[in-house]
């Protein structure tokens, strides 16, 4: 039995408060690992040179604005790209080691997925909105560089992520594994 089962186990002997407890640490950590994934997407995809041709390309459509000014069509392709992978990471890693779900991939990642371009495309909006509304302002003696808008814009849309993606997989992972 693997280290992490004996601890599932203990945290099961202890009550469903702390098997809570115990998912929800897991699930931070899972997050930063999804996070990672997502920063290294962010900050590597655009050395691709046809996609770092494309920040230089105006994308406005709908309600998504990307002028140049914050990477155009570019910037767009990247931070999405990188938020989908890092979704996806985090749904099999929860699925199988957070809530050690048993629930039926077909019709628990159809419901991930129309959840995920949900808050996709609301991060998609809100991510070039902050990185625009950042970028060159100071706050506390440091001044947003396009890097660190870029970045903190993110976060931004990361955390809003994290805290709607947890109640989000209890729903759609309640389903126990059978102990063989």
């Amino acid at each position: 039995m693997s280290v992490l089962n004996k601890i599932d186990k203990a945290a099961e002997s202890k009550g469903a408060l702390v098997v809570k407890i115990w998912q929800f640490i897991k699930f931070i950590v899972v997050s930063l690992g999804a996070m990672i994934v997502q920063f290294t997407l962010l900050n590597t995809l655009n050395l691709i040179p046809p996609i770092a041709e494309l920040y230089n390309q105006p994308f406005e459509w709908k309600f998504f604005v990307y002028p140049v000014a914050i990477g155009g069509l570019g910037y767009f392709i990247v931070s999405n790209v990188a938020n989908i992978v890092a979704q996806i990471v985090a749904f099999f890693i929860n699925k199988e080691k957070t809530f050690n779900s048993s629930a039926n991939v077909a019709v628990t990642l159809p419901i991930y997925i129309v959840f995920t371009i949900a808050l996709i495309v609301f991060a998609a909006w809100l991510n070039p909105t902050l990185k625009e509304l950042l970028i060159g302002k100071e706050f506390l003696g440091f001044v947003f560089s396009e890097n660190a808008a870029k970045n903190t814009a993110t976060m931004a849309c990361s955390a809003m992520q994290f805290f709607l993606y947890f109640p989000v997989d209890m729903l759609l992972f309640h389903k126990k594994k059978e102990d063989k």
